[in-house]
């Protein structure tokens, strides 16, 4: 059960719990420690993990191959002189391209490493148009280019414009705590919202999506 951000200050309820570590990472929790019970939570961790992203790009890869279908469709149909399936040809070749994108996201680990970027540039380049004022010195550790990605995606998650970022410093975190837009809307593909932005977050950014309330997420993402 993921509760919370991977932090030693911050043990999970109903203890007492001993941390577990490999390598000097922290892998889980348990009422009693030791390398044996380290190791089986990291391979524990690993393989829930693993599922759960090939979940997605299962459904992600569903998705997409809908998409696919519907914009032959209408190719052929304007092919044939329905003039009006051109402008569809479009926007469900847009589409396309939106959950290709989602699916290459989702299947590719980061290849770039964890450094030091300011989190109010990255939001600037993920989503221009966004609401903020973050402080100057909230600073994370992170792949840029991931970071970008998730920050894309959770901002479309609620709603693109008009949603508000705001970010506070919480021990060895800096927390994004988001505000949706005043006009959004479901997702037509729900997997690019919550468990593509959880998958970015939590495995590739080392951080953790609280969407306990998803009306009001929070990202939680390693300071510096």
């Amino acid at each position: 059960d993921r509760y919370g951000p991977a932090d030693l200050s911050r043990p999970p309820p109903g203890g007492p719990w001993k941390p577990l570590q490999v390598g000097g990472r922290l892998v889980g929790w348990a009422p009693d420690g030791g390398r044996t019970a380290a190791r089986k939570a990291a391979e524990l961790g690993e393989r829930l993990a693993e599922e759960r992203r090939q979940h997605l790009l299962s459904r992600l890869g569903h998705k997409l191959r809908s998409a696919v279908l519907a914009l032959q469709e209408s190719a052929r149909q304007a092919a044939f002189g329905r003039t009006q399936a051109l402008e569809l040809v479009y926007e469900q070749a847009q589409e396309v391209g939106r959950r290709a994108a989602a699916l290459e996201a989702a299947a590719i680990p980061p290849k770039d490493p964890a450094r030091a970027v300011v989190l109010a540039a990255v939001l600037n380049v993920a989503a221009r148009s966004v609401d903020h004022d973050l402080p100057g010195d909230a600073i994370v550790l992170a792949p840029e280019p991931v970071l970008v990605e998730a920050l894309a995606r959770l901002y479309d998650w609620m709603g693109g414009s008009g949603t508000v970022f705001r970010a506070k410093r919480d021990g060895d975190w800096w927390v994004l705590r988001v505000t949706p837009g005043p006009d959004r809307r479901a997702l037509a593909v729900p997997e690019l919202g919550e468990p593509l932005v959880r998958l970015l977050v939590d495995t590739h950014l080392s951080g953790f999506l609280d969407a306990a309330d998803p009306d009001r997420p929070a990202v939680y993402l390693p300071a510096t």
